[in-house]
């Protein structure tokens, strides 16, 4: 039987980029998204794709029931890709806010983790792989709310791993930098949402971040397309032996060495210039 893989946030970019690949490599793909629109777009390009909205516990069920019913009860593979952004400053973001993108970014994906975990357990083995970021071990000014929901992610899988080695199941880490996808648009409705920028202390500041969000400057200098992530997913995937991390981009390489050999002090002041 092909080996089978449940893919969440698969609307566009990385998600969508990884489902079409494993699925020509042979792989039997379930493409998960939130909107049942999206759903039916992968269906017409003949991907299995179940609706599943991560902050509904229920909706996880129901997506993961139809995904085992399809597999005889097997899921090779599960590969946690959904999330968004919210930018603005940690002191304009309100903490109602703060629990919106945990419950996509780290609760949501941790709730689909743990009912998995007992289907590959009872198989005897099994592939986790969680999409975090560079902003999982690096720190970037606007950007504290992703920043932290992917340093907890980082440090849930960390644990995990630790966790799971001997009962057969493998947790990847994959950390990309600047990936071409739709997360900048997406993160629109977010900040107006819940940043109330006119009337910050640093209003004047925003007209920067409002500049980087809202018009299309092209692609940032270094940034890949989603098939540099899944080329790092089908290395996880498919290696008798994955590594805990893959790095993804230039800039990721490069946030990895400053955090190992500049001081906090040195690696802050780059980090508030480059931000």
């Amino acid at each position: 039987m092909a080996r089978s893989i449940l893919i969440t946030g698969c609307s566009s970019g990385i998600g969508r980029d990884a489902a079409m690949t494993l699925k020509a490599r042979g792989w039997q793909v379930f493409a998960a998204c939130r909107k049942e629109a999206d759903c039916e777009e992968l269906r017409s390009m003949g991907l299995s794709a179940p609706r599943l909205d991560v902050d509904d516990p229920a909706s996880i069920g129901r997506a993961l029931d139809e995904v085992l019913a399809a597999t005889g009860g097997r899921l090779d593979a599960l590969f946690n890709n959904a999330a968004f952004a919210l930018p603005g400053a940690v002191e304009d973001l309100p903490t109602e806010g703060l629990r919106a993108i945990f419950e996509t970014n780290l609760f949501g994906l941790h709730e689909l983790t743990r009912r998995v975990i007992p289907v590959m357990r009872a198989q005897g083995a099994g592939r986790i792989v969680m999409n975090s970021s560079v902003l999982g071990f690096t720190p970037a000014r606007w950007r504290g709310a992703y920043v932290a929901t992917k340093h907890a992610l980082e440090g849930l899988t960390d644990v995990l791993r630790l966790e799971m080695r001997g009962t057969g199941i493998d947790v990847v880490l994959i950390e990309p930098g600047p990936i071409t996808t739709r997360i900048r648009q997406n993160a629109i409705p977010h900040f107006e949402r819940w940043i109330d920028w006119e009337q910050s202390a640093r209003r004047e500041e925003y007209a920067r971040l409002r500049a980087r969000l809202y018009e299309d400057h092209g692609p940032d200098r270094f940034e890949l397309p989603p098939a540099a992530v899944t080329r790092r997913l089908i290395h996880a995937l498919e290696s008798p032996r994955p590594r805990p991390r893959y790095r993804v981009t230039t800039p990721t390489h490069l946030a990895e060495a400053m955090r190992r050999l500049l001081s906090t002090r040195l690696r802050d002041a780059i980090l508030t210039r480059s931000g």
